[in-house]
């Protein structure tokens, strides 16, 4: 590795850059042109959040190992109950004490 950037790692960042930009600018535009938002597309804007969740979370709980598999599980359960920053401290906890004592 002589350099600290290589070229190609650079154009890569820059094409993601750009792509997103395109696709957000993009998507603005569409949306404040239309009169009224059709009911399809309203209801596939509201799966988007459940869909980016899913993609984030199915990876890590199949490959992830049982603490973090026992950890999503727990988390589910107090998301049931508790608002999202709690949610999270909870599970931050139960992987923490997993790995800590159980694993380590």
């Amino acid at each position: 590795m002589d350099t600290l950037f290589h070229a190609q790692t650079l154009m890569i960042i820059a094409a993601g850059a750009i792509a997103t930009y395109l696709t957000r600018v993009g998507g603005y535009i569409f949306i404040t042109r239309m009169k009224r938002i059709p009911p399809r597309a309203e209801a596939a804007l509201n799966a988007v959040p459940a869909a980016v969740l899913t993609t984030l979370v199915a990876p890590a709980a199949i490959t992830g190992g049982w603490d973090v598999s026992l950890t999503m599980a727990i988390a589910l359960l107090a998301g049931l109950r508790l608002a999202l920053l709690p949610m999270l401290a909870v599970g931050w906890i139960v992987v923490m004490i997993l790995r800590t004592f159980l694993m380590g």
